[in-house]
Order: C-alpha cells, then structure tokens, then sequence
C-alpha cells in the first residue's frame, strides 16, 4: 500500500473493533511515527498516555457515555452542531461537509425533521432516545482494546501566545502520523468527544489518567484492529463527503479557486 492510498483510506471508525489487544509492537510503532512529527524549534511539546487497563477504559466509557445522554437530553448538541447536519442527498453533495442524517444512529432518525424543535426534543426525551444512545456509546468506548490520551506540555502550551498555536498545531502533525499508520496497521480510531461537551466531564477522565499540573490533556481517542472486511475499504471516488477543490484551493490570491481539478 503507497502513501497516497493510506492518505485516500484515512478514515474516522464509528464502529466495533475487534477484541484483540493492541500489540506492544504496534504501541510503540504509533508512538514512534506521532514523535516524528515536526514541532516549532523541535520543542515537541506532546505527551501520550496508553491506556489498555479494562477498569480505567470501562470507567472513561462510563463518563463518555454519560456525557453524550446529558449532551442529547438538554440539546446543547443540536445546537452547536446545527450547521453541520444534512438533511438530503442533494444537500450534502452541495455542501461536501458535516453529516448526512441518514448516516446518524437509527435511534434519532425518526426524528429527523423536528430535531431542532423544544417538541423534538421533548419527544426524543419521552422516547429515552439520549439514554439509548449514551448506552451504545459506552458501549462502543468499553469495547475498545486502547484508548491514547494526547497532552501538551504547559510550558510550551501557553493560551495567548504564539507558542499555543505552535503546540496545537505540532499536536495535529503528531496525530496525523499516527492515524495514517493506523491504516496501514488494519487498526481503526476514533475521538472521544462527548466528556468535552458536558461541564465537569473532562476533568473525570483527567483525575483517572492522573494527568499532573504541567500537562493540559487536549484529547481521548479509542484505537483497535478492524474486522478484516473492512481493513481495506474500497475508496468511494463518487463520496460527497469531501469538499471540491474549488472550494479549499486558490490560484495566486483568495478570489480565484481552482475548478480545473474538481473532475480529476
């Protein structure tokens, strides 16, 4: 597999891996590509834990999936997601960003045209449906093999200062490294986002990683191999998913995108 076939298969896993324990070997591979990363002055200024104890992942499943049942219950959800929701098929290959509704999990599509109304969300919550998709959420988060938390170093990490951004950014490079290496491993992975939408959340899953005071923890992701059908995925050229070129590339100055290379 060539690079640019890993680049075209990067891909976020919204499903089941398999049970198998992350092997040593591969640890150390995915923490070796994320080192090699570039950084401002070689600061490097990410940190990582490795989580594979059951108790500590089950208890970050927890938290997880009750901070998506929270998420959904009080709407906070929908309405800072609102722009990023597609409702058709033609709206999505409009806009070639955010999610498709039919794509969301099976619990919510039946509400699909009254998410965004106090009668929808009454609705959902008569229904449980927050509860149902906590619950699957948790579940998904238990039955990951590794989860990896991704820290910065606060010396380096400074809000308000152009180091922050420097950190941010070398952080992304790190990341990126591993989550192309996860392709080619025939591992998934996935961010846990949910325990950063709820006040409170993030700072559970900071004490049980006993992240220390020099460290800011910037994010949880869930790794594990995938079932072999899906290892190597074909790629969908058709997908709607990714914007045109047209629409992120410009020749020479922003008012002249590229629209020769949206048929290629």
């Amino acid at each position: 597999m060539d690079f640019l076939d890993v680049v075209r298969r990067r891909k976020t896993t919204n499903g089941p891996f398999r049970p198998d324990p992350v092997s040593e070997e591969h640890q150390r591979l995915l923490m070796e590509v994320a080192g090699r990363a570039p950084s401002q002055l070689n600061s490097q200024p990410w940190r990582f834990v490795i989580v594979d104890d059951r108790s500590t992942i089950e208890r970050i499943a927890g938290i997880s999936g009750e901070s998506m049942t929270e998420a959904m219950s009080n709407g906070t959800f929908f309405e800072r997601y609102k722009p990023y929701f597609r409702f058709t098929a033609a709206e999505m290959a409009e806009k070639r960003s955010g999610m498709l509704f039919d794509k969301l999990p099976a619990a919510l599509r039946p509400f699909t045209k009254q998410v965004f109304t106090a009668r929808g969300q009454r609705m959902m919550n008569t229904f449980r449906v927050p509860q149902t998709l906590g619950e699957e959420n948790r579940k998904l988060v238990a039955g990951s093999p590794l989860l990896i938390g991704v820290m910065l170093d606060r010396a380096e990490y400074r809000p308000g200062e152009l180091s922050s951004f420097y950190s941010v950014f070398s952080m992304g490079a790190a990341m990126e490294n591993l989550w192309l290496t996860t392709v080619e491993l025939g591992m998934g992975i996935q961010f846990v986002s949910f325990p950063m939408e709820v006040p409170g959340k993030w700072e559970l899953i900071q004490e049980l990683l006993g992240v220390p005071d020099d460290l800011e923890l910037m994010a949880v992701y869930r790794l594990g191999y995938l079932p072999v059908e899906q290892q190597r995925p074909a790629i969908d050229w058709s997908s709607h998913e990714r914007k045109r070129p047209s629409q992120y590339v410009f020749r020479n100055t922003c008012a002249t995108p590229i629209t020769e290379w949206d048929e290629r």
